[in-house]
């Protein structure tokens, strides 16, 4: 995927029979996924105009150009929605997109490699980076608090992390 996009949601399947789809957003504000204009697919070969229609059960109903029939919104389902990234709103300096977290070292505050961010995901109550490094057994899950997570550090490719104890092996 390239830097220049940002995933900002994804098709959940049908919502009814008239070709209507149930769309997850992950922006700030769920709606603003609309007002980005044309989505992509992951590899920007296909296109999508989306209108949403009605807030739903974790997420929006919504119609999408060129889409009619229950089958068709059925194929649409956990297809990734892009944008281009000069199209989002810029961020305060203390908040970042997920796709910028992911692959940058993570470092303890001693100066160790502990490995690199996988992914960043959300069940709810926060951010919670995953990390997995040639030393780890399985990847580890740090909260993503100031607290955990003092400096993220873009420029350098690395965020330093100050785990409690006992999330690294050997810490």
């Amino acid at each position: 995927m390239s830097a220049d996009r940002i995933c900002v949601g994804a098709f959940a399947g049908s919502y009814g029979v008239n070709g209507e789809v149930r769309l997850k957003s992950y922006c700030a504000d769920p709606a603003a996924i609309e007002t980005y204009g044309v989505l992509s697919s992951e590899d920007g070969a296909t296109h999508y105009i989306v209108g949403i229609t009605r807030a739903v059960k974790n997420g929006f109903s919504a119609r999408v150009e060129g889409v009619f029939t229950k089958e068709q919104a059925d194929a649409l389902n956990n297809t990734q929605l892009f944008v281009e990234r000069d199209k989002l709103p810029n961020l305060p300096d203390d908040e970042f997109y997920h796709s910028d977290l992911i692959g940058l070292e993570v470092i303890d505050t001693g100066g160790v490699s502990l490995g690199k961010v996988q992914q960043v995901v959300n069940h709810g109550a926060s951010d919670i980076l995953e990390i997995a490094g040639p030393n780890l057994k399985a990847s580890v899950l740090l909260p993503f608090t100031k607290a955990a997570v003092p400096t993220v550090d873009l420029s350098a490719g690395c965020v330093i992390v100050d785990p409690p104890a006992g999330v690294f092996p050997d810490d």
